[in-house]
């Protein structure tokens, strides 16, 4: 995959946003494109606007990015890596202000609730943003000397703020895994840190169905890193499973395993195989 300018990537948010912060850390040489939704990113991919997508998956602090698990299956995409991003929040305010002078944050709710000793210890009162570099742009475009954003360093860079305080969040570990899609999958061996597979499955609808199923990988030695349950279409009878296991499916034991996975499933679809990225230690 070139690498050149004229490559793009697509991402969910306003330029500053921490998935953008995640394109410029793995592809510092494509072109970041905005896009308005997830959809938007994975369409923009399958239509020919982008190259790669990057799309977060799930958050240190509060779990798996909704909807996200669902949407992969259906992207016609292929994840080619990963990418941990941690989640420094920054106070960004018009240039000149002090923090003294600031009465009011805005940000995405998360990003507000992560904050909470910082601004209370300031009497910053909090104000929900549509996101974080959003927040960022209105408040470069308001004028208000009075509000601050919480954002990325990289908002503020674009956006023109000062950043008063670096790194104000509660919680010091707060990490954000990003999954970089493509519409060719790359299946060779590459990387220091071994080699991870996706995929999503759907057990059979027999007795301790899903306990069969996993039990290939125990037999076989296999490390199941992530396994997570979504409804299909609404209902509550058609629960699909959302794996990460470690290795690449021509492992000897990664292959038996799957062989396993098959016969107690009604569909098995891997979604990509990628090396690991060192940030998941």
């Amino acid at each position: 995959m070139s690498t050149a300018t004229s490559a793009r990537i697509a991402f969910q948010g306003e330029l500053g946003a921490y998935s953008h912060e995640a394109c410029r850390m793995a592809r510092p040489n494509m072109t970041p494109v905005p896009c308005a939704t997830f959809e938007d990113a994975i369409d923009a991919v399958r239509s020919g606007k982008a190259e790669l997508a990057m799309l977060p998956v799930e958050n240190s602090t509060y779990g798996r990015v909704a909807d996200i698990h669902s949407l992969l299956p259906k992207s016609g995409l292929n994840i080619i890596e990963e990418a941990f991003v941690r989640v420094h929040i920054n106070l960004l305010a018009l240039p000149g202000t002090k923090i003294a002078d600031v009465k009011s944050a805005m940000s995405h709710t998360v990003l507000l609730g992560q904050c909470k000793d910082f601004l209370a210890q300031h009497g910053i009162s909090r104000v929900t943003g549509a996101d974080t570099a959003g927040s960022a742009k209105e408040v470069a475009a308001g004028g208000d000397p009075t509000m601050a954003a919480l954002a990325s360093e990289l908002a503020g860079e674009i956006y023109g703020l000062d950043l008063l305080a670096r790194h104000i969040e509660d919680e010091g570990n707060n990490t954000t895994r990003f999954l970089l899609m493509s519409p060719q999958a790359d299946i060779t061996r590459r990387g220091d840190h071994g080699m991870i597979t996706s995929f999503v499955f759907e057990v059979r609808n027999i007795p301790a169905a899903l306990y069969k199923a996993m039990g290939g990988f125990a037999t076989n030695g296999i490390n199941m890193t992530k396994l997570e349950s979504y409804m299909v279409g609404g209902s509550f009878t058609a629960t699909q499973f959302y794996a990460d296991i470690e290795g690449h499916p021509d492992d000897p034991g990664v292959r038996r395993a799957l062989d396993e996975l098959d016969y107690f499933t009604n569909m098995v679809e891997i979604l990509g195989v990628y090396p690991a990225d060192p940030g998941r230690n």
